[in-house]
C-alpha cells in the first residue's frame, strides 16, 4: 500500500510518521518513532498503531553522526522490517517568510527561497531542510511537501500583522508571522467534534511545550498569536525569553560587549525556564524540585500566560473557550489548574478530576468558559497536506510506489 511519510527533524534528533493511503484521501497511522542521540548516543525506537514498541535499537557514535544519516537509517529501517515505500514525504518547516501562505511542493527554487529563512529560525529551519536535501540526493524523483508552521496564521489583519516600524521594512518582510500553526490548525480541526458549541466561537489555544505560543481563534480561523517575526516573541518557553524589551539587546552588544552571535545563542538557548530556575527547561524537573528558583520559573511561565490570555481574549472581544495542547499543556495538570485559576476574571472554572483525568473537557459545569484539553498532531496535519497537494497536482504515483 503506498504511504505518506512525514519527517520533523531537530538538530539532534529525527522524528517520523508513516501513514498508509486508504481510499481517495484517507489516511491510515502506520508507524511512529524517531532517532535521537544524534553523534552522541543514537537510538531508533519506534510503536505501531496498537501502541506497542516495534523497535528500540542503539548506535554507536561514528555510525549516526548527522541528520542523514539518522534519516537513511531510519528510512532503510522502514523499507526493510515494514515494506513501507512512500510516494511522498510531508515536512514540518518553521519558517515560510511572506511568499509562502500553504504547503508547497518543495524544488531547488523553494529550497533556495527557504534558506534565506535560517537567521529567523536558527533553532528550527536549518534542521528542518537538511533532510529535505538529503532526500532528494537519494531519491531525486520523490515528491516532497513543505508544511509551515506560519502558514495558519497569513490571515491576520495588517493592523494585527505590523510593528510600529517604518513602512518600508514591513514591504521588506519584517512583520509578525506567528508560529505552531500546524498545532493550531490541527486543533481548529479537531474543535468541532470535541467542542462543537465552540468551534465556531472565540477561543485561545495555548500550544505549551519547549516551544511555547498562543492563539487566538475565531470561527477556527488565527486572529492573533503571541509570536511574531521570529520564534522568540511572546512567551517564556523552554530556553527562550518570549517578551522582551529590545532595549536589552542594544545594551548587552553595546555596553556589555556581547557579539550579536553570542546574543543569539543566549536568546535561544539559555534564557526562558533555563535562565530563570538555573536547573532545567523542563516541567517536569522544576514541578519536583524544592529549589525557589525553579518555583519562580514555574510562577513566571504562569503569569505571563495569564497576561497574553487577557491580551487574546481582547483581540477577541472575550472568550467562549481556552484550549491546552502540546506536551505541557497535555500533561501537567497542576499548570493548567493554576492557568485556570488566573483564567477566572472571564469565568473560567476548574474541575478538578475532570482535569486530573485530562479531559477533554476540565472546565466545571458552572464555567461561563469551556476549558479543554486536545492533544495536538502536526505529523497528522504535515500528511493531510501532503497528500491534498499531490492529489490536486495530480502528481501522486500510481501504482509504482517504490522509493527505494
Amino acid at each position: 500500500m503506498d504511504s505518506i511519510l512525514v519527517v520533523n527533524a531537530g538538530s539532534s534528533s529525527v522524528k517520523f510518521e508513516a501513514f498508509a493511503i486508504a481510499g481517495s484521501a484517507d489516511l491510515k497511522f502506520q508507524v511512529r518513532g524517531q532517532m535521537d542521540g544524534i553523534g552522541r548516543q543514537p537510538r531508533l525506537r519506534a510503536r505501531g498503531p496498537d501502541g506497542s514498541q516495534i523497535v528500540d535499537r542503539r548506535f554507536e557514535a561514528q555510525q549516526i553522526p548527522d541528520v542523514p544519516s539518522a534519516l537513511h537509517t531510519a528510512g532503510d529501517w522502514l523499507r526493510e522490517q515494514h515494506e513501507i515505500h512512500p510516494v511522498a514525504v510531508g515536512h514540518r518547516v518553521v519558517h515560510g517568510g511572506p511568499n509562502y501562505d500553504r504547503p508547497v511542493l518543495v524544488t531547488a527554487e523553494v529550497l533556495a527561497e527557504l534558506e534565506k529563512y535560517v537567521p529567523l529560525a536558527p533553532l528550527h529551519q536549518p534542521n528542518n531542510l537538511a533532510p529535505i536535501r538529503s532526500i532528494a540526493e537519494r531519491f531525486p524523483t520523490l515528491p516532497q511537501v513543505a508544511c509551515f508552521d506560519t502558514a495558519f496564521h497569513r490571515g491576520h489583519s495588517p493592523v494585527t500583522d505590523h510593528y510600529a516600524i517604518p513602512e518600508p521594512y514591513y514591504a521588506q518582510g519584517v512583520r509578525r508571522y506567528g508560529f505552531h500553526g500546524l498545532s493550531y490548525e490541527y486543533i481548529a480541526q479537531r474543535l468541532p467534534a470535541v467542542a462543537p458549541e465552540c468551534a465556531e466561537g472565540r477561543v485561545v489555544v495555548a500550544h505549551l511545550g519547549n516551544g511555547a505560543s498562543m492563539c487566538a481563534m475565531l470561527g477556527g480561523r488565527s486572529i492573533d498569536s503571541t509570536m511574531g517575526f521570529t520564534a522568540l516573541e511572546g512567551l517564556p518557553m523552554g530556553t527562550r525569553p518570549g517578551q522582551i524589551d529590545p532595549g536589552v539587546i542594544l545594551f548587552l552588544i553595546e555596553q556589555r560587549g556581547m557579539s550579536p552571535a553570542a546574543v543569539q545563542d543566549m536568546l535561544y538557548s539559555e534564557c526562558g525556564l533555563k535562565g530563570l530556575s538555573g536547573i532545567s527547561n523542563d516541567v517536569r524537573e522544576l514541578e519536583a524540585s524544592s529549589n525557589p528558583r525553579a518555583a519562580f520559573a514555574l510562577d513566571y511561565f504562569v503569569h505571563r500566560i495569564a497576561l497574553h490570555a487577557g491580551m487574546l481574549a481582547a483581540a477577541l472581544g472575550g472568550l467562549d473557550a481556552f484550549v491546552f495542547t502540546a506536551g505541557i499543556g497535555e500533561n501537567s495538570v497542576s499548570l493548567r489548574a493554576r492557568i485556570a485559576e488566573k483564567l477566572g476574571w472571564l469565568g473560567a472554572r476548574l474541575d478538578a478530576a475532570a482535569n486530573a483525568a485530562h479531559g477533554p473537557r476540565i472546565s466545571a459545569p458552572d464555567s461561563r468558559i469551556g476549558l479543554f484539553v486536545i492533544p495536538t498532531n502536526e505529523e497528522l496535519m504535515i500528511a493531510q497536506h501532503t497528500l491534498a497537494l499531490l492529489r490536486d497536482a495530480s502528481t501522486l504515483p500510481r501504482q509504482q510506489g517504490k522509493s527505494s
